[in-house]
């Protein structure tokens, strides 16, 4: 029979159920700032309640999920944890904002080797943030300390999103035709896409993380957090009749515009409408990156856009600007010629 001193725990076998505990209640405050009416019961339950029943008459749910790829891998490199959560909510958000939905609620799930309490609390009082600012409720999440699954000071991270549209005013492209123009919505950065090339692009230029890049550091340009486009454009829905709208994420401008495009038709995107943010314009240098490589990977400055007739172009860029988003037309849908579908010059 084992010794009383040989006795295992769960904290001598690597999890800590106190310091869990000790998150819940410091993220509680932060949680509460992101709250919304509808919502059913505070943290701690089996399940999040969120209330429809006042707000929608026909209510089609949008979900999405996502994290942030490799940028993870650059925030604890650099020890930046408090905005990379305001990324985790962006690249769910801005994805089921798409079809006209309008977030709901929002769900985390954080897992690590050994919980630091101190970085998670920075973590999840971004998401917080990214939550308050998109106007959706941090409903609940995971937190899960895996011991001898993750090196010690790593973490990862899932997002997960529901959202609501009227089905009358759901967006799925279908209005879409030869001549809308597309409205470019400029991006922060480069959001949370090509991290994995971004990365090996500083490991060959060196690591010039603190290098001055047009003013800033390169590491605050390469972590600026993913804008979040939804009260924006939520505005520009209830007041400009939107044919369609397009999240650019991985694939960059060549895939993602075109999803929403219905067969028969393409796009043609002129890439000397907008300025290439000098973030960008340093990646392709140093990383000696084709065209091409360049469109398909990274945002190149455009993090979301909007398809609209002529007509309604200026009023969308005049309404985005006093939200305080910068946009400009970058392009047309037009008939399709040949086998491409998507022309960029």
């Amino acid at each position: 029979m084992a010794a009383d001193n040989d006795a295992l725990t769960y904290r001598a076998a690597g999890v800590d159920i106190d310091a869990g505990n000790a998150l819940v209640e410091r993220i509680k405050p932060m949680v509460k700032r992101s709250m919304r009416p509808e919502v059913m019961g505070g943290l701690g339950g089996f399940g999040a309640l969120f209330d429809l029943s006042n707000s929608y008459r026909e209510p089609v749910l949008v979900s999405g999920t996502d994290g942030v790829g490799t940028k993870l891998k650059l925030a604890q490199q650099l020890n930046r944890h408090d905005t990379i959560g305001i990324d985790l909510v962006g690249m769910c958000v801005n994805d089921v904002l798409v079809q006209g939905a309008e977030p709901l609620f929002f769900l985390d799930y954080f897992a690590t080797g050994k919980l630091d309490v101190e970085i998670a609390v920075a973590v999840v009082g971004g998401i917080a943030r990214g939550c308050e600012l998109a106007g959706c409720a941090l409903i609940g999440g995971e937190t899960a300390e895996m011991p001898d699954m993750y090196p010690p000071g790593e973490y990862d991270l899932a997002g997960f999103t529901v959202g609501a549209v009227e089905k009358s005013a759901l967006l799925d492209g279908s209005a879409i035709v030869a001549g809308d123009l597309i409205v470019g919505v400029d991006a922060s950065g480069p959001h949370s896409n090509g991290y994995s090339l971004i990365r090996r692009v500083l490991e060959r230029a060196g690591n010039p993380l603190d290098m001055d890049l047009d003013g800033r550091p390169l590491a605050d340009a390469l972590m600026a957090p993913t804008t979040l486009y939804v009260k924006p454009v939520l505005e520009l829905l209830k007041t400009l009749p939107v044919h369609g709208m397009a999240h650019i994420t991985g694939g960059g401008l060549l895939e993602n515009i075109i999803r929403v495009v219905p067969d028969g038709l393409g796009i043609e995107l002129d890439t000397s409408r907008w300025t290439l943010p000098a973030v960008f314009d340093w990646l392709q240098r140093e990383g000696r990156l084709a065209r091409e490589e360049m469109w398909r990977t990274f945002n190149c400055g455009i993090g979301f856009t909007v398809i609209l007739t002529p007509d309604q172009a200026d009023a969308a860029i005049r309404l985005l600007g006093e939200h305080g988003l910068g946009a400009q037309v970058i392009g047309q849908v037009e008939r399709v010629t040949d086998d491409r579908r998507v022309h960029m010059h």
